[in-house]
């Protein structure tokens, strides 16, 4: 059986990814002074087709802001026209995209005999890995099917930790909400590998499987991950039908936490779109439905996202704070002060709404408003210079120094209990 998952680890490692060319399509980082030049930008946005990497659409820029627009070959020069006669401040940041996206794959090591964390994994890679590390770890790791996506592929969801008679408090941590932020995924398949190779050795690891369990969704939006491999690496939204022109919702603004009143769209065809309800995309009412059944149990939840160093806390779709901000506010600096000691990456702390822009409908807002005391997104690295495209050689430094801001929150929930 080995010996055949691995021959399939090595089959989908050569697939070729994502068959839409970006050929001459630029990102531009954009710094609006004033609302002459936001008034610009969302002028702009209504004339040719923009894909705001940050913030997530037109409608969330605001003065002082910084900008990143993906803009086609085609419109190039009139955005670089239209910028140059604004006298707003910008620079490319990507000058060819497609050339970006084939350096991310510079890591070049093609291994016969283990799997790879230091590459980026197709789905059907990532698949026949939690099968393996599961019936390699029986006393550590177990595997249940939550749900069905939309495209009809099995939601897999791993439990770590070790075996009790009696049942244990845990935590709820998802990777891949946004197809396109690929790193997301390698963490959440890194953080697996950390906890059975080091459950014994590292205390920190040891404990916390000993009294808690883990959960981890290693992707959450597995039709998106898949299309971003075979047909879009852009692609955001799930791959549900919107309407009869567009497809996909942002399960991101999809959850019941003041849903789709500020931060998302109700136009089917943009990337922020609410969907139809809350918690219309199957993807993510099986993801509140599990949450909802082991709330006695869920003290924490954990979400990983990219791309801008942040490590932020409800709410984000108001900018009131929580009842418990002060305690939140400063696990979140601690954690990511055990994140900036070992390369010096540096990470911001707060809020959602006010740290990164309004969002209503977010995964983190519902889980908190649900009882989850503890509740985080991270957005891992970078701040820009590679955005959604991280290269591989990456996966390893980031992997490393965002484990050290997990396990410290994870040791805080441990030993905070409520």
């Amino acid at each position: 059986m080995k010996a055949l998952l691995l021959l399939g680890f090595v089959a989908v490692s050569l697939a070729v990814p994502s068959s839409r060319r970006f050929d001459g399509e630029k990102l531009y980082r954009l710094k609006p002074e004033n609302e002459v030049h936001v008034g610009i930008i969302k002028d702009l946005a209504n004339r040719i087709e923009i894909d705001f990497w940050k913030p997530g659409s037109a409608e969330l820029v605001t003065p002082k802001s910084e900008v990143d627009i993906h803009v086609s070959a085609s419109h190039s020069s009139l955005v670089a026209t239209l910028l140059q006669q604004s006298g707003m401040e910008h620079e490319v940041l990507i000058a060819d995209l497609q050339a970006a996206v084939e350096k991310q794959f510079d890591n070049k090591e093609r291994s016969t005999m283990t799997y790879n964390y230091e590459k980026y994994n197709t789905w059907q890679n990532i698949e026949a890995w939690m099968s393996s590390i599961t019936a390699e770890n029986p006393t550590l790791v177990s595997r249940s099917v939550i749900g069905t996506t939309y495209e009809g592929r099995k939601m897999h969801l791993l439990k770590l930790g070790r075996r009790s008679s009696s049942t244990k408090p845990a935590i709820f941590m998802d990777c891949g909400i946004h197809a396109r932020e690929w790193i997301s995924p390698a963490f959440c398949q890194w953080f697996v590998k950390e906890a059975v190779s080091t459950y014994g050795s590292d205390a920190t690891m040891t404990s916390l499987l000993n009294n808690m369990d883990v959960y981890v969704l290693p992707v959450f939006n597995i039709d998106g991950y898949d299309y971003t491999w075979k047909r879009n690496r852009m692609w955001r939204k799930t791959r549900s039908r919107a309407s009869s022109s567009c497809y996909g919702t942002d399960p991101n603004r999809n959850f019941d936490a003041g849903w789709c009143t500020t931060g998302a769209s109700s136009n089917p065809c943009s990337d922020t779109y609410c969907g139809s309800k809350p918690e219309s995309e199957v993807e993510v009412k099986a993801v509140a439905d599990f949450i909802r059944q082991n709330r006695s149990i869920i003290k924490a939840y954990i979400t990983i996202h990219s791309y801008s160093q942040l490590l932020l806390f409800p709410y984000s779709y108001t900018t009131a704070l929580v009842e418990n901000h002060s305690e939140l506010l400063e696990v979140a600096r601690q954690a990511a002060k055990a994140l900036t000691s070992l390369y010096g990456t540096k990470y911001t702390s707060g809020p959602g709404a006010t740290t990164i822009y309004p969002a209503a409908g977010g995964s983190d807002d519902w889980a908190y408003d649900l009882g989850v005391k503890y509740s985080y997104t991270f957005e891992l690295r970078d701040t820009g210079r590679y955005g959604f495209l991280l290269p591989e050689s990456q996966i390893r430094p980031t992997c490393q120094e965002t484990m050290l801001a997990v396990k410290y929150i994870a040791s805080y929930v441990q030993n905070n209990p409520y």
